[in-house]
């Protein structure tokens, strides 16, 4: 199945002008429990889908308050710079979206 099928929230953000951070808040709790369980979102997976390094995703923290998983990755371009496109890092979140997940 697809992210988008089990998460509420999808987002994405700056985490400071060197980093992005990804937001995914699922549905249910038993959702977010099976993803866990799963390691469903990993660095290594995230990585390919950004096709980034794997050195580059910083951290995958899950949240167990809100149900939610964070995954941070260092920005290939500075927010701001020359060449940036999004400053706020807050159009970074579409491929996740059809990120496909096994649980």
């Amino acid at each position: 199945m697809k992210l988008i099928e089990i998460a509420d929230v999808i987002r994405s953000k700056n985490s400071g002008p060197y980093e992005i951070t990804f937001d995914v808040i699922f549905k249910t709790r038993e959702l977010y429990e099976r993803v866990c369980e799963k390691n469903a979102i990993n660095k290594e997976n995230f990585a390919k889908l950004y096709n980034i390094p794997v050195k580059n995703v910083m951290e995958v923290v899950h949240f167990d308050p809100v149900g939610a998983v964070k995954v941070t990755i260092i920005r290939p371009i500075p927010s701001g710079a020359f060449g940036e496109s999004d400053v706020y890092g807050a159009q970074q979140h579409a491929p996740l979206m059809g990120m496909d997940i096994d649980i």
